[in-house]
């Protein structure tokens, strides 16, 4: 741990290190897209994967609970429902 890090508090920390993963799985999803492979690149899933760990370390701190994790979801969800076509498609497969 750097020596700045050490200035912040553990829920500080987490807060940085979930925008840093953000970033990296912005940064990934950018790089499929310009390339056309979508979700088929290894470093997708694993920037997925370490943007879900972060998420889970919120939960486990108490930052955030799993009914408002649920409920958040469920909103962006039903979001994506009236503003997009995200639903129809898969549903159509």
């Amino acid at each position: 741990m750097t020596k700045e890090m050490k200035r912040i508090d553990e829920r500080q920390q987490l807060l940085v290190i979930l925008m840093e993963e953000c970033g990296e799985l912005i940064q990934e999803c950018s790089k499929n897209l310009r390339r056309g492979e979508l979700f088929d690149r290894p470093d997708f899933k694993k920037e997925v994967g370490d943007v879900y760990a972060m998420i889970e370390l919120l939960v486990e701190r108490g930052c955030i609970t799993k009914t408002e994790l649920n409920n958040g979801s469920q909103l962006k969800k039903l979001k994506l429902i009236k503003y997009s076509n995200i639903f129809g498609d898969y549903n159509e497969k």
